[in-house]
Formats: structure tokens, sequence, C-alpha cells
């Protein structure tokens, strides 16, 4: 007997063939039947249950849950974010026997939850004119592209390596529209083909939460068959999942999901309750955190009392007299005592990998022991000699060549050739050489030094592909977000695949472009 509280908002998914499941809300009455469903005498505070047979939800109330005395007592799930920082939760010890009465606590959304202003954040914008077919306020795909409906949303974007020298995605919950706006096979292809150029290599997954909504969260069934999808090339490179503000809802799911999910991809779930716990992982000024997000984030911390507030994200701190990372190529020039336009950094890296990296199978798609790359960004940031022999670590000095490029205050190609590359796409085969010439011609000295001698190196480690694997495609697929990326750091997917078509068409012809 389904037991609801007369007036009781609740939402019942329903099969039509045509739409799919689609949610339907209405309120119970005090009579004895309402639109289908039995009514009896009101209870105290109604929770909602999640139903997986039917992938819909019932109601069941506090009382209900509570005089169940045989399931012992519920796990703490509940409580707000963690007051200690980051907690590496595994999803084995998130509870032993999911039952009914754990599913029972889940609360459905109000409808003030479900309706929020749209993110103010712009997309990414150069400084060249854009009247070229580029549209500022579009996903860069054309309206006819067979993902244009799901890139639009910005719900799937690429920040970058994080502090481990790994590929980082987002998922913004925040950005799910609701279900009758969403095709969600359609998103689950389109974040397959997203990972698809990126799961040779180690990567990091960020998902933020908040923003999900019953009018905008994906059922049951979906998220089953998702997880199903994803094999084991998708989950064996994975090396961490960030769950930003995670809830009581999301906790139980992931109880719910436990019988499917495999011990070694629960390890690597992670729970972050506030933004700033992100910095150990990533440096949060290079995501494109949606506006709501932010909100909901400083709304946490003003909750909490002044003696247990979280620690912020720390301020950039001055360069060092010798800082290296994270300084603009001409000052690297004007500090270098022959005045060499190459940075240091990659000569050194450049050097050792030619030396002894030529051949290693998978060089630039593994990560490094963070620790160690900390100690080498210090030592050159000190003005200390690096020599990568005496550490006799490829993965270390691959990293820290990516890491370098990534940390430069302009990219390598610069802002300004950004919807230029963006736009590559339009040029004609015959024409593409003479045009990239006169794109890279066209950056600063230095930029055109550096990016010479990074584009000869990569054509060497292309040249033994057949021993390490990493031809022209897969090196543009880990450099070209380390070589261009917009104003605000985060592209959506389909502007990286641009990029990443220029940095391989510049691989593949950097015999003519650089002549």
């Amino acid at each position: 007997m389904l037991m609801l509280q007369p007036g009781l908002l609740f939402t019942k998914v329903l099969q039509d063939p045509k739409l799919g499941q689609q949610p339907v809300c209405c309120r119970a009455a005090a009579s004895k039947r309402h639109h289908g469903v039995a009514t009896t005498q009101s209870k105290s505070t109604a929770h909602m249950a999640l139903c997986s047979s039917t992938s819909g939800w019932i109601s069941q109330t506090e009382e209900e849950v509570s005089a169940d005395k045989g399931r012992g007592p519920l796990p703490d799930i509940s409580a707000p974010p963690s007051e200690c920082g980051m907690s590496s939760e595994l999803l084995v010890d998130l509870g032993e026997d999911p039952t009914t009465a754990q599913l029972g606590q889940l609360k459905l959304s109000t409808l003030e939850d479900q309706q929020w202003p749209p993110d103010e954040l712009p997309l990414s914008k150069s400084e060249t004119d854009v009247s070229q077919g580029f549209d500022p306020g579009s996903p860069h795909l054309p309206w006819d592209h067979p993902f244009y409906d799901i890139a639009r949303h910005q719900i799937i974007e690429v920040a970058g390596d994080d502090n481990f020298g790994r590929k980082v995605i987002v998922f913004s919950a925040c950005r799910l529209p609701p279900h009758h706006q969403l095709d969600h096979q359609k998103l689950l292809m389109y974040l397959k083909a997203t990972l698809d150029q990126y799961v040779e290599s180690d990567y990091t997954l960020i998902y933020f939460h908040h923003g999900l909504t019953s009018e905008n969260k994906p059922s049951l069934s979906w998220l089953r068959d998702a997880y199903r999808e994803f094999d084991r090339k998708y989950k064996k490179n994975i090396k961490a999942l960030y769950i930003v503000h995670p809830t009581m809802f999301i906790k139980t799911l992931l109880i719910l999901f436990k019988p499917i999910i495999s011990f070694k991809f629960g390890r690597k779930i992670n729970y972050v309750s506030y933004l700033s716990e992100l910095e150990d992982v990533v440096k949060c000024e290079q995501l494109v955190i949606p506006t709501r997000v932010r909100e909901y984030d400083n709304k946490l911390r003003a909750s909490l009392k002044p003696s247990v507030q979280p620690p912020m994200s720390p301020p950039r701190s001055p360069p060092l007299p010798d800082q290296v990372f994270g300084v603009s190529l001409a000052v690297l020039r004007e500090r270098d005592p022959d005045g060499d336009p190459v940075p240091v950094v990659m000569r050194d890296t450049v050097t050792f990998l030619s030396e002894q990296g030529l051949e290693i199978e998978g060089i630039f798609r593994r990560s490094a022991n963070v620790t160690l790359v900390k100690e080498v960004q210090l030592k050159y940031n000190s003005g200390a000699k690096v020599n990568f022999r005496d550490m006799e670590d490829v993965h270390l000095a691959a990293v820290i060549l990516k890491t370098f490029l990534r940390e430069l205050p302009e990219p390598l190609l610069t802002f300004q050739l950004y919807n230029d590359i963006v736009n590559f796409a339009s040029v004609s085969s015959d024409n593409q050489a003479e045009v990239m010439k006169t794109l890279v011609e066209g950056l600063p000295e230095e930029n055109y030094a550096a990016l010479r001698y990074l584009i000869t190196f990569l054509a060497q480690v292309s040249a033994n592909s057949e021993v390490n694997k990493m031809n022209n495609s897969n090196l543009a697929v880990v450099f070209g977000p380390n070589l261009l990326w917009g104003r605000d750091y985060a592209m959506s997917l389909s502007a990286i695949g641009p990029i990443n078509n220029f940095t391989r068409s510049l691989l593949d012809q950097q015999h003519l472009v650089f002549t």
C-alpha cells in the first residue's frame, strides 16, 4: 500500500512509448483515490525512496523507516559536508546493506530548488575577428552536427591537466536541462566520444553534483546502463573520480549501485565537500566552475561556525626572483644569460626525453609522482639546476614538460590565434600548410622558437610510434589542450576537437610549416 500525505508533491516516472520515461508531478489528495494512486490518513514529514524496478519514486514516512526494528541504525549519510577536509571514502565502505530504510531517506527537491538562473559565464573568446563563421555564443559545432544539441549546454568540459599530469574532464549537473530537452542516450554517446580521446592516458573526472533535481535527473535505468556501457578501457586509466558537494542522495545512490561497481573502481571515488579542497588535485582557476556551484559553496561556508571554516583556496603567491613556471616566455628570455628564446625547462626535458624516452611505450600518457613534480618545480623556481638523468624517470620529465606549457600565463599558440585555430577545419586541405605557416610566423619570436623546438621533437617521437605507440594523432590529443586554451582556461569538448586537429596537422606538415 502506497502511503502519501495529503498535498505532498511527488513525482512518478511514466513510461511513454514515444517519449520514453517522463516525470509527472501531481499532489496526493485526502480522498481514497487520486490520479490512480491510493492514499490514506496523512503521516508526518515524508521522504522519497527509490524504486529500482520502475525507475520511479515512491513516498515513505519517517515513522515507517524508524519503525523497522530489524534493519539496524541507518548510516549517517545525510550529515552536512565534512569539516575536516576532503574525504576519500571507499564505495565498499558506504554501508553493508543497501536497504529500503537507507533509500527511504531520499528527499525530492522542492520546486524552488528546481528553478535557477542561467549561468553567466561566457564562452571562451579571443581577440581576433569572429566574423569568419565563428559564433562566440555557440559551442563551436554547426547546428546540423549530430552532437550540437548536447554540446550547446556545456555539460562536459576539458580543463587541461591536474597536479599529477592527468587530463581533467568536468561534468556539471546543474547544466543538465530538463528531461524533455535532452536526449540522454545521445548524451552518453557524446561522453563516450569525448573519453575515447583520453582513455589511453591517465585522466581525472570531476563531477559537480549541485544542481541535480527531479526535473533533470537521469533515470536509474539510464545510470545503470551508462555504467555498464563504459567497459574496462574507460575504467582502467581513470585515476580518480571527485564528487563535489555530495548529498545524501548521491551517497545512497552509490550504495544502490554497489553490487555492480567493482571494488577497484570504488576505491577511485572521492567526496569533496568544498571547492577549496580541489586545490590538492587541480588549480581551481583553470576550471570553469558554474556560477550556481560557486554560490552554493559560499552558502555552505557561510553556514559554518568561524572556528570550523574550511581553508580558502590559497592566494597566488608573488613570483620568486628566479621563477620559471607561470612566467611569460618574454620574461624568461630576458633572464636567460644567452638570451635563448627556448626556456630552460623545455631544453632540459626535451634533451633527456630525446635520449631516453623515444622508445618508451605510452610516453606522455602516464602521470608522475606529484611530490616529485613539485620538487622539480621548486628547484627550477629557485634557480637550481635540474638533471633528469639523476632521476631516471621518463614520465616525470614528460609531465614537467606538459606542466610548464600548461602553466604559461598565455598559451604557446597565444589567445590571438584561438578563433583562427578553432575554425581551421574550414580551410581547404590544399591551403592548410600555407595558412599554418602564416599563423605561426605571426607569433612572437620566443613563441615561434619554442613551438618549432617542441614540434620538431614531437616529430621524432612520432617517428618511433611503432614502438612507443604515440603517432601524430595521439600526440595531438595530449598536447593540443596544452598548446592552446581560451581565456577562461577550460573549453567545451567541441572546441577541443578543432584544436587537436590543428595540432595533428601541424605535426603532419611540420616540414612545410617550419621552413
